[in-house]
């Protein structure tokens, strides 16, 4: 991904909320028959200070993806969408595409079986705890025997990159009169208009509004 020093991202708490508020993820590996994507949930290992990934594959996919042979990208987005050049009052201008977005790379660990049923049960509570009646994965002795049984069908691994390459363009590089253009038109009820993209802006320009 091209940086640019205006829209790099490198806050790690920043980082971790990218993770915990967009954990559906892209995994892609070069292995030695090619080019390999697939698509999986990830969480934070809270247990750690450093910035750590878990998560999950199905099997066969730890054998496409080498797993542990090699590095893995795990691709994280979060809130984007396009930016109308007719939203500025600047003549001539063209459109834009904000987004946020984090590449992490490093060789990853593989998870006993044991490690592995335990991060899928971190995984099923990290979603079912904003419901009004969580369900866990263990939460009967039914399910726990079930949940044990499927685990067999997964493979566990933990991520502490060695490299992280993010990126946040929230149109850093406009003035004040322009973003607060923009922020409207995402609020508004157009085409493009996107809640969770205006949220990421208002986040982004009121740090810097506020360190001026």
């Amino acid at each position: 991904m091209r940086q640019n020093p205006s829209f790099t991202l490198g806050d790690p708490d920043e980082l971790k909320r990218l993770v915990r508020e967009n954990p559906w993820a892209t995994f892609v590996s070069s292995a030695s028959t090619g080019l390999v994507a697939s698509h999986y949930p990830v969480i934070l290992d809270e247990t750690r200070e450093e910035l750590s990934l878990l998560a999950h594959v199905g099997r066969p996919d730890e054998q496409l993806h080498e797993l542990g042979e090699h590095e893995l990208l795990i691709v994280v987005q979060g809130p984007h969408g396009y930016i109308s050049s007719g939203w500025y009052d600047e003549n001539p201008a063209v459109p834009t595409w904000n987004f946020v977005t984090a590449h992490f790379s490093g060789i990853p660990e593989i998870l006993s079986d044991e490690e592995n049923l335990e991060v899928l049960a971190r995984l099923v509570d990290h979603f079912e705890d904003p419901l009004p009646s969580p369900r866990r994965m263990r939460g009967t002795l039914q399910d726990a025997r079930y949940a044990e049984r499927i685990a067999s069908g997964t493979v566990g691994l933990r991520l502490t990159p060695t490299r992280v390459v993010a990126k946040q363009k929230m149109s850093q590089n406009r003035p004040d009169h322009i973003v607060d253009a923009i922020m409207s038109e995402l609020d508004g009820d157009g085409p493009y208009a996107s809640p969770g993209l205006l949220r990421e802006m208002q986040l982004v320009h009121d740090r810097r509004r506020a360190a001026r």
